[in-house]
């Protein structure tokens, strides 16, 4: 029996390679994890999600799986793996694992069998077409790369092209073949059996593509019109969803790029019998289509407008409600710009501003004590498209290098994936060896030891959010509305559920603003639940906020 146990659960992501090493080679793996299950617990998450830990040569950093059912050496063994899902089950955390099956590495045993010929039983496992012009050269469209360059890799043992939306390391699957349908619904199934509670779906909207791969005119990643929701779609959703998600109490999430709020009903309703939730992009990608290549400042009316628009979604439809992760750079930066001295309190005023909204709250490791963009060298870099980037840059418009590092320091990637800083020695406690990628010099500042025991700290508030999240039936399935959507500094909503009501305050800026209070708190007795500051006024009214100042009010009730 599915119970949708997700509806009342926080979710606290983990990039294995960064989390903690425990054998001093500089990657983190499954005995680091274990190492830090209490830590976890104390914290206060309701389930992990696993970035992927599967075989892997790493070209995408384990997001290219040659084996899914082996454990990345680097990271440990099955056995390493059954500890660890034990450890997480005793302190009543589930285990939600990274489902990659939009492609695979060219390592797998399967597209080794597809490129061998033409007429291997494997070849329809892959977008395998001829190619373009009279010597057939050219490639079959002229689809775009998400990592840059064409989408097509000529392969001259057979003389045809296959299809790598990703890295030309990673063939797409032809989920257009039932055979490789019941091959993902078996490894889930095998997974499920191991004591697996659920799937983070990468890229999985991108699985269908369009009959005929039409050339694309859209720009820059030209063809994702005809790959993200393809015509088949949510017909392999569902029967995915029959033959493995629904025979477990599961939960499964999408990374849907390329889907709107508009979209998403159609992807995750509980009567749709797909998916349970979606990541939709649209809030993190706030400025316009080019908002990765150009950084610009928070559009705060806007990023309210799209949030409001996934909260009006039916109860039947759970959003998602994260601000980082491993694709994308630390939050502080991106949303409340210069915070300087005030990181702590910038920290906690977006933490209570998505999280008291309706939702599965997803909090990626260390966002929980504030981390931070870190700088690197060109050398530094160790994700995929920052080297592409520079590569590309360095070859064909070296005269643009200036723009493409600056866009790096706002968005690649990597500032994410830098290791977590448990402590101020000299491997912030995440290894005894040389790290495999750099760790931000200020962990020396930044780092768990110190926010634990700071009795101010950004652990211990979102400790304290967590636990009075838990159960409130209130912030589970309250109404949601916005207040002042037009306001350039203040995100303000209520939370009502009957008479019941929360009101959330979160001032933006680093400078103080005027508050006034909605219409429908004026006269009406209010307490404290939490707030970034710790003399923050003891019941709701007009005021002044300070810089980062951000409360929640429990209206209807008095001190």
């Amino acid at each position: 029996m599915r119970t949708r146990w997700y509806k009342d659960a926080v979710v606290y992501q983990i990039y294995p390679r960064s989390f903690c090493d425990s054998d001093g080679d500089g990657i983190g793996d499954l005995r680091g994890i274990i190492s830090k299950l209490d830590y976890l617990q104390e914290l206060g998450v309701d389930a992990v999600w696993l970035s992927p830990i599967y075989a892997s040569p790493n070209e995408d950093n384990g997001y290219d799986i040659s084996d899914y059912r082996s454990i990345m050496p680097e990271f440990g063994t099955m056995d390493d793996f059954k500890e660890m899902v034990a450890g997480l089950h005793a302190r009543g955390i589930r285990l939600i694992m990274d489902l990659v099956a939009n492609h695979t590495s060219d390592e797998h045993e399967w597209f080794r069998q597809s490129r061998s010929s033409v007429d291997n039983p494997y070849r329809d496992y892959y977008i395998w077409r001829k190619g373009k012009g009279k010597n057939g050269k050219r490639p079959p469209n002229n689809w775009t790369s998400n990592f840059l360059g064409p989408a097509w890799e000529y392969d001259a043992q057979t003389q045809e092209y296959y299809l790598h939306l990703f890295a030309r390391k990673q063939p797409d699957l032809n989920w257009d073949n039932p055979k490789v349908r019941r091959e993902i619904a078996d490894i889930c199934n095998y997974w499920f059996e191991l004591g697996v509670d659920g799937f983070r779906c990468d890229v999985i909207t991108y699985v269908s593509k369009t009959p005929g791969l039409p050339d694309a005119c859209d720009v820059p990643l030209r063809g994702l019109k005809y790959y993200a929701i393809g015509p088949n779609y949510h017909a392999y959703m569902h029967e995915l969803y029959l033959n493995s998600w629904s025979k477990y109490d599961s939960m499964t999430v999408g990374e849907a790029a390329g889907v709107s709020c508009d979209d998403a009903p159609s992807c995750i309703d509980e009567t749709r019998e797909e998916l349970d939730s979606i990541f939709g992009f649209e809030h993190v990608n706030f400025c316009d289509r080019f908002c990765m290549v150009i950084p610009r400042k928070l559009n705060l009316p806007k990023f309210k407008r799209v949030l409001a628009r996934w909260q009006a979604m039916p109860k039947t439809c759970q959003p998602t409600l994260f601000l980082e992760n491993h694709d994308q750079s630390r939050s502080l930066p991106r949303f409340v710009g210069d915070y300087g001295a005030l990181r702590k309190e910038a920290a906690k005023s977006l933490a209570i501003s998505m999280m008291f909204q309706r939702g599965t709250p997803y909090i990626y490791q260390g966002q929980e004590i504030g981390m931070t963009n870190c700088a690197f060298g060109d050398d530094e870099y160790r994700d995929i498209m920052s080297i592409n980037a520079l590569k590309a840059v360095t070859k064909y418009a070296p005269l643009c290098k200036g723009i493409v590092r600056n866009v790096l320091a706002h968005a690649a990637r990597d500032h994410a994936r830098t290791p977590m800083q448990w402590n101020a020695s000299h491997g912030a406690g995440f290894t005894d060896g040389a790290p495999w990628m750099k760790i931000n010099p200020n962990h020396t500042e930044i780092h768990v030891e110190e926010s634990m025991r700071d009795p101010d700290g950004i652990f211990g508030f979102y400790r304290d959010l967590l636990r009075y999240r838990k159960g409130n039936d209130l912030v589970i399935e309250g109404d949601f509305v916005l207040e002042y959507p037009k306001d350039k500094r203040l995100f303000v909503y209520r939370r009502t559920l009957g008479a019941r009501q929360l009101l959330v305050i979160a001032n933006y800026t680093n400078r103080k603003v005027k508050f006034r209070l909605p219409a429908a708190c004026v006269d009406q007795p209010s307490a404290l639940v939490l707030s970034s500051y710790r003399d923050t006024a003891p019941t709701a009214g007009d005021c002044v906020l300070r810089p980062y100042e951000a409360a929640v009010y429990e209206i209807g009730k008095s001190t």
